[in-house]
C-alpha cells in the first residue's frame, strides 16, 4: 500500500497534475531513501566548502526538521520561510541548518515549501550561483538538476518499503551519484571516511584535547559521559571508544530531541559506573548537531566535531556532472 502511494504520487508529478516548480539557480539535492539520518548533512558542508573554494556562490535550503512556529504552533506552515543566522535559535530554523550556517558561513533559507525557500535566498543573496538542498529526495515540489542519494551502513536494510523496512521509496531508482557514509558498501556508489577531531570546544571556544582525558578522570575521578541525539548515537560513541576516550556513562536520546527542558539524569550526578567518587560534575561529549541546543542551557558541554571526508573520486565526478548545468557557473 505505502508502494502504491509512492508510485501514484510520482505518477502525478510527471503527469503534470501536481507542479514541479524551478529555480533559475542549479539546484543539487542531496537526500537519502532510507528513512533516518545517514549523513547528508556532513556531506552538504563538504560540498559546500568545496565549492566554495572554487569560487563558487552557493546558498542552502532544508526543511528545518524540529522547528516550530515563532507563534508557538506545533510545526511550520507551508509559506514560513527562515533565514538561518547566527543568533537564530534552533527550535525556531532547526539544529542541521543552523550547524550549517554556523560552521561554514554560507545563507541558509529554511521552508517547508523548498522552492519558497529558494526565491527568498535568491532575493536576499541574489550572486548566489548554486542551491543545495539539505534532503528533501522526495521534495518533487522542487525540480533539481543533480541528486545525490546517501546511505550509511545499513544500506538497504531488509530492502522493504516503510513500514515493513527502512526504505522511503523503492531502491534502485534513478539519480546521479550515491555515496556511502560509512566503511561498509552493500552496493556500488563512492565511499567517504567519518572521524572525530582529536579536540572538542565549548560555548566559550575553549578547547579541549581528547587525548587527555583517560588523564584528567584517573586524577579527578570526573566521569566521561557521552550524549548524542541524532539518528545512531551509538556511532558517536564508538568513534569515541576508537580514540580511546574513557566513556563512564552513554546517553541515547531521539534524533532532533529537544533539550529545552532537559537535564542530566540524577543518577549521573550522584555517581558513575566505577564507583569512584565524584570530586566534580561529569565532563559530557555531545555531537556538533546536538551542541546548537545544548549550548543554550549547558554552555560547558563539549562538542566533539565530526571529519567527513569524500573521497576524491566522488568530487571529480560531482565536479563533471556540475560542469555540464550552466555556462554561468
Amino acid at each position: 500500500m505505502y508502494g502504491f502511494v509512492v508510485r501514484f504520487r510520482q505518477g502525478l508529478f510527471i503527469s503534470g497534475v501536481l507542479k514541479s516548480h524551478k529555480l533559475p539557480v542549479p539546484v543539487v539535492v542531496v537526500g537519502n531513501v532510507v528513512a533516518g539520518g545517514a549523513g547528508k548533512t556532513p556531506l552538504v558542508m563538504a560540498l559546500v566548502l568545496h565549492l566554495k573554494a572554487q569560487g563558487i556562490q552557493v546558498g542552502v535550503i532544508s526543511r528545518g526538521f524540529g522547528a516550530r512556529r515563532v507563534s508557538g504552533a506545533s510545526a511550520p506552515t507551508s509559506v514560513e520561510v527562515h533565514e538561518v543566522l547566527p543568533n537564530s535559535l534552533p527550535q525556531d530554523v532547526g539544529d542541521e541548518p543552523l550547524l550549517i550556517q554556523r560552521n561554514i558561513d554560507v545563507p541558509v533559507f529554511t521552508g517547508v515549501n523548498r522552492h519558497a525557500a529558494g526565491l527568498a535566498l535568491l532575493g536576499r543573496y541574489p550572486e548566489t550561483q548554486l542551491i543545495i538542498s539539505d534532503d528533501g529526495l522526495q521534495h518533487l515540489a522542487l525540480e533539481r538538476d543533480l541528486e545525490v542519494v546517501v546511505f550509511d551502513d545499513r544500506g538497504l536494510g531488509n530492502g522493504w518499503l516503510l513500514p515493513a523496512g527502512p526504505l522511503r521509496e523503492p531502491w534502485p531508482r534513478a539519480c546521479d551519484l550515491v555515496l556511502h557514509t560509512s566503511q561498509r558498501q552493500a552496493f556500488g556508489g563512492f565511499g567517504s571516511t567519518r572521524t572525530l577531531s582529536l579536540q572538542a570546544r565549548n560555548a566559550k571556544g575553549d578547547s579541549l584535547q581528547l587525548a587527555e582525558l583517560a588523564h584528567e578522570r584517573t586524577h579527578t575521578h570526573r566521569p566521561v559521559v557521552a550524549l548524542a541525539a541524532i539518528a545512531r548515537p551509538e556511532a558517536f560513541f564508538e568513534m569515541l571508544r576508537d580514540l580511546n576516550v574513557p566513556l563512564a556513562a552513554t546517553l541515547s536520546l531521539p534524533d532532533h530531541f529537544d533539550f529545552s527542558d532537559w537535564q542530566l539524569p540524577a543518577e549521573l550526578l550522584a555517581s558513575n559506573s566505577s564507583g569512584l567518587p565524584l570530586k566534580d560534575s561529569p565532563l559530557v561529549l555531545c555531537t556538533e548537531k546536538d551542541a546548537v541546543k545544548l549550548w543554550q542551557h549547558h554552555p560547558e558541554f563539549w562538542a566533539v566535531p565530526l571529519v567527513f571526508t569524500p573521497e576524491p573520486a566522488f568530487l571529480k565526478e560531482f565536479d563533471k556532472l556540475l560542469s555540464h548545468l550552466h555556462q554561468t557557473l
